[in-house]
């Protein structure tokens, strides 16, 4: 059991909004996107993001969660599906941009320059945060969680530039 200072519950605190927010916008997301690849990858992030969540959650409860069980644990029940046409059909019939094997949707592109903002922020909440612990073990796993924010950052600019909608000059 941990016993947390009034400035580490504060900033885990924070930590926990940031992660609601990120499930919260990766479920939206997923059920907003044209791409049905660009679906997946969301609700991928989704299902991370709330392990993330957990783990901040057992912290304030503290705990120090077991980061390498969460690492081979089921992705659970996929909470968004494609069915969501309703939705999409507006986005649908907005023509895509073509650049050459590179076809996006506009309305796509701006969902991962979002979310893409939202890890960099995120990744650098948690560096200073990492910072402000005495715990060694809740460092390591606050380290564990910004190391897969910084995995889910590479994963939108690989779904990015594979899509041409992020060119590196």
């Amino acid at each position: 059991m941990i016993n947390l200072s009034i400035k580490e519950r504060m900033l885990l605190e924070d930590e926990k909004s940031h992660e609601q927010l990120c499930v919260d916008k990766y479920n939206e997301y997923s059920n907003k996107a044209y791409c049905p690849e660009l679906k997946n990858l969301f609700s991928q992030l989704s299902q991370k993001e709330q392990q993330h969540l957990d783990s901040i959650n057992q912290l304030l409860n503290g705990i120090v969660p077991n980061i390498n069980q969460q690492q081979d644990s089921p992705q659970g029940s996929q909470q968004n599906s494609y069915n969501q046409q309703s939705i999409n059909q507006q986005f649908i019939n907005q023509s895509p941009i073509n650049l050459g094997s590179n076809t996006y949707n506009e309305h796509d592109k701006m969902l991962c320059n979002d979310s893409l903002s939202t890890e960099k922020f995120i990744s650098a909440t948690y560096n200073t945060a990492i910072f402000e612990f005495r715990d060694k073990n809740v460092r390591q796993v606050l380290n564990h969680i910004q190391k897969e924010e910084q995995e889910h950052g590479e994963k939108i600019y690989n779904y990015m530039a594979s899509h041409g909608m992020y060119q590196v000059q």
